[in-house]
């Protein structure tokens, strides 16, 4: 529940963020705004009016929204109207939203860093807490076949004779094995928050380059949470930043290709449903992985919005585009219907994201 209400709240910060773009910029350029919601209709408060604009808080708690005068499909016109401002101010009106999200990215990833994300280290310092990871794990290995997994934490190894390994460390582990060969060692492991213990025997051939020495299959790292000042988070976050735009447009990219071709491969997307686990996961390691986790979301919305899907920033920002080689305003039925079109597209691909999500969990 406690998770659930988290990514709630992740996702209306990074929504209302979008907006507050929107908001900011329609201030900036001289378009009206009429309404600044905080979630979707219908409306369960009205916190008052400045100026032009109604402050309102709605019962759909999953968002926010800003109402322009004279936003596209209306037919309002006059001081303050969206459709009669330039186009490069409505554009900069519709961009403003994804810049919002990839300054709020931004700072998340600076929060995160200085409070401190895991990140592997060679040693652990005095007193400083730190966990063993299996980050893989050889296909066919003796590991393999006791059901550890990558990610799972070790917690403890030692024989039959009752030795141990004392300090967990990845070359204390591998030493402790090949003192072994063909003995059974008795592992403690965490698997998905669940406490586990396995017998495993060491056997050679496990590790392509090392076929004479016995291995159990797994490649381990030793896993700290190091915050950063505040002079280098700021840096780091920058690089974070642009790398997750890489990687999302990437990923984003691939599944656009696979479309193309016939067959997209959406096993790896994931919506709200599936959007908790991830949380409740990141939440074991602190507030700084909760934080990164939600710059991550917040790059999403913002590369999302940059689609040429009607409906998104990025159908409008194309439509605007078209209106400008064309010297003039495009057909508000044609505007309208492609809207309807994109809406429906959107829900249809969120229906079935949703779906995948609950068949994961029920898996």
């Amino acid at each position: 529940m406690i998770t659930a209400l988290l990514v709630i709240g992740i996702l209306v910060l990074l929504i209302v963020a979008h907006e507050l773009g929107h908001f900011f910029a329609a201030k900036i350029f001289g378009v009206r705004v009429e309404e600044f919601g905080v979630g979707y209709p219908p409306r369960a408060f009205r916190f008052g009016k400045i100026g032009d604009t109604e402050y309102t808080l709605n019962w759909i708690p999953f968002g926010g929204f800003v109402r322009l005068f004279g936003d596209e499909g209306e037919a309002q016109h006059g001081r303050g109207s969206f459709v009669d401002a330039p186009r490069w101010k409505q554009a900069c009106v519709l961009v403003a939203g994804v810049t919002a999200n990839v300054l709020v990215a931004w700072v998340l990833f600076a929060f995160a860093l200085h409070l401190g994300v895991p990140k592997p280290v060679e040693t652990a310092r005095p007193g400083q807490s730190v966990q063993l990871i299996a980050a893989d794990v050889v296909p066919g290995s003796p590991a393999d076949a006791a059901g550890i997994k990558p990610g799972d934490e070790i917690t403890g190894m030692s024989d039959a004779t009752g030795a141990m390994v004392r300090d967990l460390t990845a070359q204390n582990v591998v030493s402790f094995v090949r003192a072994r060969p063909g003995k059974p060692v008795d592992i403690s492991y965490v698997h998905a928050g669940k406490k586990s213990t396995a017998t495993i025997t060491p056997a050679n051939a496990v590790l392509p380059k090392a076929a004479s020495q016995p291995a159990l299959g797994i490649a381990l790292v030793l896993i700290a949470i190091e915050p950063e000042p505040w002079d280098r988070a700021v840096v780091d976050a920058s690089r974070q930043t642009l790398g997750a735009f890489k990687m999302v447009g990437r990923d984003l990219w691939t599944l656009a290709e696979g479309a193309i071709r016939g067959n997209p491969d959406i096993s790896g997307v994931v919506g709200p449903v599936g959007i908790v686990g991830y949380v409740g996961e990141a939440s074991q390691n602190g507030l700084g992985a909760v934080l990164m986790f939600a710059a991550l979301i917040s790059i999403n919305l913002a590369i999302i919005n940059l689609i040429p899907i009607p409906a998104l920033d990025g159908g409008r920002l194309l439509v605007l585009g078209i209106e400008t080689l064309m010297r003039r305003d495009a057909p508000r039925l044609a505007v309208q219907v492609l809207n309807a079109l994109g809406v429906a597209l959107i829900v249809l691909l969120m229906v079935v994201v949703t779906y995948n999500d609950v068949a994961r969990l029920l898996a």
